[in-house]
């Protein structure tokens, strides 16, 4: 996994295991893999993995089963759309407007981009 400096390592790695859950690569109720394996598998220390996990059980996204390893909380992935709708709402969309604003960008303009992207998806 390549990792970008702008967040830390631990919030890199529960995107990704967020993103997973979004794709269906980890069902509702399914296990994840275990801590040394998933750390492993994306190349980090066990204790960033741990406070990856440690942070996605906090948000209710995963939960752990004593002995058994964690789990994908039912609802994981609805949740997890609301988080990441609403912080489009509060940071990005606002970071793109004025954006706009300060390259003078006709909304028209914006909306027909837009479209031309919605289409190629």
């Amino acid at each position: 996994m390549t990792f970008k400096e702008q967040n830390p390592i631990y919030m890199q790695i529960a995107e990704r295991i967020c993103d997973e859950i979004l794709q269906g690569v980890y069902a509702e109720s399914e296990r994840l893999p275990s801590v040394r394996e998933y750390a492993a598998q994306v190349e980090v220390n066990v204790n960033t993995l741990v406070r990856s996990y440690d942070w996605l059980s906090q948000k209710d996204i995963i939960f752990n089963r004593r002995g058994l390893g964690y789990y994908v909380s039912a609802g994981a992935a609805a949740r997890i759309a609301d988080v990441r709708r609403e912080q489009f709402f509060s940071e990005q969309l606002p970071e793109m407007v004025r954006t706009i604003r300060t390259l003078d960008i006709p909304l028209q303009k914006v909306t027909n981009e837009m479209n031309k992207i919605l289409q190629q998806a």
